[in-house]
């Protein structure tokens, strides 16, 4: 009985998805899975798959990626006699012989449709008829199970949410002195809130005496945008888009922050915030979505749409020393429960299951 793992998705700047694939297999490694993969994985039976199908190519990987889940995935899960294919996305062949288990990370483009997007069927069609014929769904949250729930009709019994987690010998504290910057964590695409937080920044009263470090890729869609309400502003001087930072160098810049500034209108899950608080970085995030899941006691919970909150949020936390070191130290507690292994352990059983 073989295991698939379907990694044809994975890209070279690892974000989200990545991140979590890559965590999950180490502790996957005892069900014996064959990955499917363009990339390198020492002491795993792999089935190599086309090096031109992830969004590192734009929507042409994209549908190359499509093509290739549809039409070749199912002749190797036959050749290679599989029992099952777990896709860490909501990817998988449709109409065919492959029983499959997929993680299913959020709903956010059928929340925050974006207009004459070239992946609106894909997320209104395809996806749903994936989440239909899939064996079993692993989601990140209870938001996001709820959501498969209300958007798609999914029953809640064939749905099982497993938190997400951070890599502890690589987020924690370092004992670094707090420099006077904020920090975002992210993509720049409108959900994320972006310009919500950069006009708070620009309204604190002492807003020069600061920074804020944009960390993430850059958009062509939304990043000159961004760029233009900065110069609107007058805090040109005050922000820096650092755009991909590598994954070695995020300890450092998270521990030195005053705060991880994260007011995001949805979030599947929210990586970012407990890789601050594993980091003793104090966190202000929003209270909707599963935000609070993560988040818990130990940050700052603000309406993301309120402006005005963002900006006292950020002022008390600048100025106020003691609420500081609170946040931090109940934060280092708060993240302790979470674990890539507990998340792992509890996604194979799940596929243990079913195989």
């Amino acid at each position: 009985m073989s295991l698939l793992i379907n990694l044809s998705f994975i890209l070279t700047k690892p974000t989200g998805t990545t991140t979590y694939a890559f965590n999950l297999l180490p502790h996957l490694k005892p069900l014996q899975p064959t990955l499917l993969t363009s990339q390198y994985f020492p002491n795993y039976n792999s089935y190599q798959t086309p090096v031109n199908q992830t969004s590192e190519q734009g929507i042409k990987g994209h549908l190359r990626r499509l093509r290739w889940t549809q039409f070749k995935l199912p002749k190797i899960y036959n050749n290679l006699k599989s029992s099952l294919l777990f896709s860490p996305l909501p990817e998988a062949p449709l109409y065919t012989n492959c029983r499959f288990v997929i993680t299913s990370f959020d709903m956010i483009p059928l929340r925050f449709p974006k207009r004459f997007s070239p992946l609106i069927p894909y997320h209104r069609y395809y996806t749903p008829q994936v989440l239909k014929q899939a064996q079993h769904i692993i989601c990140i949250s209870q938001t996001t199970a709820e959501d498969i729930t209300n958007f798609y009709g999914i029953p809640a019994n064939k749905i099982t949410p497993i938190l997400l987690a951070y890599d502890r010998t690589h987020f924690r504290p370092l004992n670094l002195a707090t420099r006077n910057y904020f920090l975002y964590i992210g993509r720049q695409e409108p959900y994320k809130n972006i310009q919500r937080l950069l006009a708070a920044f620009a309204a604190l009263p002492n807003h020069k005496d600061y920074e804020l470090w944009l960390v993430g890729p850059s958009d062509l869609r939304y990043t000159p945008t961004l760029k233009t309400q900065v110069e609107e502003l007058s805090i040109t001087n005050q922000v820096k888009f650092l755009d991909y930072v590598p994954y070695s160098e995020l300890p450092k810049i998270i521990n030195e922050a005053i705060a991880l500034v994260f007011p995001s209108l949805w979030e599947g899950f929210g990586l970012p915030v407990l890789e601050a608080m594993a980091c003793g970085t104090p966190v202000i995030t929003s209270n909707l979505s599963s935000l609070p899941e993560v988040a818990g006691d130990a940050a700052i919970l603000i309406d993301p749409y309120n402006t005005v909150e963002i900006t006292e949020a950020m002022q008390v936390i600048a100025t106020n020393s003691a609420l500081r070191s609170h946040l931090s130290s109940q934060g280092i507690i708060h993240c302790q429960q979470f674990s890539w292994e507990k998340t792992a352990k509890a996604t194979a059983e799940v596929l243990s299951r079913y195989m």
